[in-house]
């Protein structure tokens, strides 16, 4: 059976419960940084935690970058979740002004700490928070990987930086944190990028990768523009 779903290792995530989640919506999916196996699989997901800097540094070392460059071009489906979304984007100033993938026009900021009128709020955001959806930008997505939410499912978040797209219309979802309202999710032509850990956000979580599976089955190299 050929690959449908290479899950980019880079040493810095999470990676086993991406890994059960695909399993759970029927794709065929693994663990690799082998350059072929990614370019070869039929969709690629670049999940993430921890910091910018050091994330750009391995995917530098393994080689990865032009392979994910490469990928992205061919249209195929691709996933980038928490760090994963930040490192599309042109630049962190995480420890000071950071480059990365460039694939995204925007940048990544810090979270501002403090209260809210209502409460006060710690950084990193951690836990619970409620999507709100904006407009419906589906980017030609065979299946949007958001298809059957609604606007008040609840995901798990953990991080204390943000994306913040150029272009405002590639924005999916948004979350208010005690105030701060930030992108969680978006769409950009092939890739769905998102904030949030669908793989740790229940049945609504699983939901995103049920999609995301539908889009694979339903689509060729040429289908996403």
């Amino acid at each position: 059976m050929n690959l449908e779903v290479a899950i980019i290792d880079f040493k810095v995530s999470n990676l086993f419960s991406v890994h059960s989640a695909c399993q759970y919506s029927g794709l065929n999916s693994q663990i690799t940084h082998d350059s072929s196996e990614i370019l070869n699989a039929s969709a690629v997901i670049l999940p993430g935690v921890g910091a910018f800097g050091p994330a750009m540094e391995r995917l530098n070392g393994l080689g990865l970058v032009p392979v994910i460059r490469e990928f992205i071009e061919t249209g195929k489906p691709f996933m980038g979740i928490c760090l994963g979304m930040q490192l599309l984007m042109e630049e962190s100033e995480e420890f000071g002004v950071e480059k990365g993938l460039g694939i995204i026009p925007g940048v990544v900021k810090k979270m501002p700490e403090g209260k809210s009128l209502e409460k006060k709020y710690k950084i990193p955001h951690i836990g619970w928070n409620k999507l709100k959806i904006i407009g419906a930008n589906h980017g030609g997505w065979p299946v949007s990987p958001l298809k059957g939410f609604n606007g008040d499912e609840f995901v798990y978040f953990v991080h204390s930086f943000y994306v913040i797209p150029e272009q405002d219309e590639v924005v999916t979802t948004v979350t208010d944190y005690a105030g701060v309202v930030f992108c969680s999710s978006l769409i950009y032509k092939n890739i769905f990028a998102c904030q949030f850990h669908p793989e740790k956000s229940g049945k609504d979580g699983l939901k995103i990768f049920k999609n995301f599976s539908k889009s694979i089955k339903n689509v060729n190299a040429d289908i996403i523009k």
